[in-house]
């Protein structure tokens, strides 16, 4: 986790209201906010960092820790991340193997084993991909966004989706009701531009003008594809089937279950 996700994480935890944690650290609540947010631009100074540490009962350098990997440059920071998910993964399969070895005996561990060499046939032991958060797309009618030229090679934000191997996937955060209740605003949603869509998915939409936007996909007829929010106040609409450049399927969603 990052500065921010730690302490709004603990601050949680213990109860504390932001201005309550701003006050004993001596810094502004809305300071404590971009922090929180992400929205500061640089970490905050060893001294605040300190008594930080102390308001939130953390232990020693947790937040200079953190501190320190954020000023990392992006692709090593990266690819730590990548190693620290690919050491927890074999640590699971370990605990897994060790488990089963008293349970159930020799036949059950060798299959696990083939999951770490699966062969020439099979998807490679990974950790999934790693999807760029992009941006924002609405998820009411199509609208402006800016995509960073898709696919980015850096963003500012990464999520890393399991058992997914397309090294275009990518993400975006949902703004808007229209998605409702399936997808609320601030959700992160993963997309798989080598994943073939279907009527009926959930799409990253693209038009021929390069306007975006997030909406169930049909195709009832070859020529037309139909744009179905899923709350019931905004209506469907019908596009042809030239205006529209990419249907990009979602296929998993992050979504914060507290604090909404």
């Amino acid at each position: 986790m990052g500065i921010g996700e730690i302490i709004r994480h603990r601050r949680t935890q213990l109860h504390l209201t932001q201005a309550r944690v701003a006050e004993q650290v001596g810094i502004s609540k809305p300071y404590l906010s971009n922090i929180e947010t992400g929205k500061a631009k640089n970490p905050p100074t060893p001294g605040v960092l300190e008594r930080l540490e102390v308001a939130l009962s953390l232990e020693d350098n947790t937040l200079t820790r953190a501190a320190d990997l954020a000023r990392t440059p992006a692709p090593v920071r990266h690819e730590r991340e990548l190693l620290e998910a690919q050491v927890n993964k074999y640590r699971s399969v370990l605990k897994e193997l060790l488990d089963t070895q008293e349970s159930q005996g020799r036949g059950d561990i060798e299959k696990l084993i083939r999951q770490l060499d699966p062969g020439d046939n099979a998807l490679p032991f990974g950790t999934g991909a790693l999807a760029p958060v992009i941006n924002t797309v609405a998820a009411g009618y199509p609208n402006g966004f800016t995509d960073l030229d898709y696919p980015p090679s850096v963003a500012r934000e990464y999520v890393r989706c399991p058992d997914l191997h397309d090294p275009q996937a990518f993400a975006i955060r949902v703004v808007g009701d229209s998605m409702e209740p399936d997808f609320r605003e601030g959700d992160i949603v993963v997309f798989s531009p080598n994943t073939a869509p279907t009527s009926g998915c959930d799409c990253f939409v693209r038009f021929e003008d390069g306007v975006t936007t997030f909406k169930r996909t049909y195709r009832d007829d070859p020529a037309s594809v139909r744009l179905q929010p899923l709350n019931s106040a905004y209506p469907a609409e019908v596009f042809p089937t030239e205006r529209v450049t990419a249907l990009w399927p979602a296929v998993a969603k992050f979504q914060r279950l507290t604090g909404r």
